[in-house]
């Protein structure tokens, strides 16, 4: 029997939640830089949270959970491979950079509902969660008769960099690692202490701590945009990465300076952007989560890891990566410092 660390309880007096109407996105994806489409759809008490590739034929149904994860590089991709995704390639059942919706839904108090893919990728919209949010408000949301179901810490679950990389691949040795971690203590609400450092006089080194419900996740986190790097893009390109990427939907810098005319949202928004990847990724989970989450230089993957450690635990088994071989090891593109654009 697996020592538990976390388990799920039901909140009495506090209920799940749903859209009230069908609501509509549509634009570029950050990566893909097609056209994609998406339409958010009201979902029974119960069913999470749950992608459909309606493109596909037969469509592609993804649950958002952690044995779905199928890739981490850069952006956080779920899906079904093989085929059983419904086109016989492998991959092709994927929906990538969910993270900002999936964000987005767990800043709106959003536990079920049924998203519609029309390609493959969400789209990117400014490059924060805020579009999304305030479309989830202007709607409606619906209170559902069936009690919220929180992960409830009580034991500290560790991941260091050792956890992270444990497998080496000859020029894909990542410029964080030994300096990467991520943890989670027990806590009566839901907390983010985050520790960031890039080499950049704008980025560079610094700390957000905040305890984050429903009502200061529109003002402190939902408008943080995703950001990269000038001299980084053209090599991300190459790599198939960032090819949606540009100024109405990231913060772009230079070796000084910001390029965006508007500026910045917040004074420290890359690293709240950073905390919105990870509220996004540890939603994959499937639940809301009580605990105080301490993160330092995290990216998708380690953010990936924590979620599926957590959920093992829950399900009373020893948790296991559930990425696929060719993803579960750092990514070939520049280092996990220097790339952003997720």
């Amino acid at each position: 029997m697996l020592e538990k660390f976390a388990v799920l309880k039901e909140e009495k007096g506090e209920f799940q939640c749903t859209v009230s109407n069908i609501l509509f996105f549509k634009g570029i994806g950050l990566h893909t830089g097609k056209e994609s489409s998406i339409a958010v759809k009201p979902a029974k008490a119960g069913s999470g949270i749950t992608f459909v590739r309606k493109d596909l034929k037969p469509n592609v149904i993804i649950k958002a959970a952690p044995g779905n994860i199928c890739s981490t590089t850069l952006r956080t991709s779920i899906g079904r491979t093989g085929k059983e995704a419904g086109s016989g390639k492998s991959g092709a059942g994927c929906v990538s950079t969910v993270e900002h919706l999936m964000s987005a839904l767990w800043g709106a108090g959003i536990d079920n509902a049924v998203i519609e893919v029309y390609g493959d990728e969400i789209p990117a919209m400014d490059g924060s969660a805020r579009v999304f949010y305030e479309a989830f408000y202007e709607s409606g949301i619906k209170e559902l008769n069936a009690n919220r179901r929180y992960i409830e810490v009580f034991k500290p679950i560790i991941l260091k960099s050792g956890d992270i990389y444990s497998e080496k691949h000859a020029g894909e040795k990542s410029a964080n690692e030994g300096d990467v971690s991520i943890a989670v203590y027990p806590a009566n609400g839901f907390e983010i202490s985050y520790i960031m450092d890039f080499n950049h006089p704008l980025v560079s080194s610094g700390s957000f701590d905040l305890k984050i419900d429903g009502f200061n996740f529109y003002k402190e986190i939902s408008k943080a945009r995703t950001f990269g790097f000038l001299k980084d893009v053209e090599y991300l390109k190459k790599n198939g990465l960032a090819l949606g990427g540009g100024l109405d939907n990231a913060l772009v810098l230079d070796e000084t300076s910001v390029l965006n005319k508007e500026g910045l949202r917040y004074k420290d928004e890359f690293i709240r952007h950073k905390v919105l990847d990870l509220i996004g990724d540890l939603y994959l989970s499937g639940y809301r989560l009580k605990g105080r989450v301490v993160a330092k230089k995290t990216g998708h993957d380690i953010n990936s890891k924590l979620v599926k450690k957590i959920n093992g635990f829950l399900n009373d088994r020893e948790p296991n990566d559930g990425i696929p071989a060719e993803n579960n090891k750092p990514a070939a593109v520049l280092n996990a410092g220097a790339a952003q654009f997720a």
